[in-house]
């Protein structure tokens, strides 16, 4: 068995895990408000109103770290082709309808890991808030069914790499 083969076998195990516990369908509600805090267009929002702000820095760096992990998302989505769990398992639908195909890596993870990272630089006393939501939207696709536990690991990975090389580069 080769490594990815371990890995998917790892993940499946905790995903099933996840799946098996006893308050999932209270997690599941809050996950649905949680994940819907990491939509896409909720970030443009957020860079509309620093630039309005007067934070025109933040506001570059969020555009500029956020085209930079898109491109390396989308690539990773189409290189990797990984299922999502309900293509995956069989017996097995997702609480929600995902926006596209791929399970790998987590879209959602790598932007509020992203959005925290880069907030936390500008707001250090936000740090711990931020983080626990990141974290949150991460575990939130984990029980709405639609990402494998390593999805949003390198989702967090992603997201963060974005905002440190684009922080590193204008700030």
């Amino acid at each position: 068995m080769n490594i990815l083969q371990n890995i998917h076998a790892v993940d499946v195990q905790t995903f099933s895990w996840c799946m098996a516990r006893k308050h999932r369908a209270t997690l599941t509600r809050i996950g649905r408000a949680v994940s819907f805090s990491a939509d896409g267009p909720l970030y443009a929002l957020l860079a509309l109103l620093f630039w309005f702000a007067g934070e025109a820095t933040l506001t570059l760096v969020l555009i500029l770290g956020f085209l930079v992990e898109r491109v390396v998302y989308f690539a990773l989505k189409r290189g990797f082709k990984r299922n999502r769990p309900a293509d995956a398992l069989d017996d097995f639908n997702s609480f929600i309808i995902p926006s596209d195909q791929f399970s790998f890596p987590s879209g959602h993870t790598s932007g509020a890991f992203f959005v925290a990272f880069c907030l936390s630089e500008w707001f250090p006393s936000l740090n711990v808030m931020l983080y626990f939501w990141a974290a949150n939207v991460g575990l939130s696709r984990i029980f709405l069914g639609v990402h494998f536990p390593t999805d949003t690991v390198i989702g967090a990975l992603l997201g963060t790499a974005c905002a440190a090389m684009a922080i590193g580069i204008l700030v």
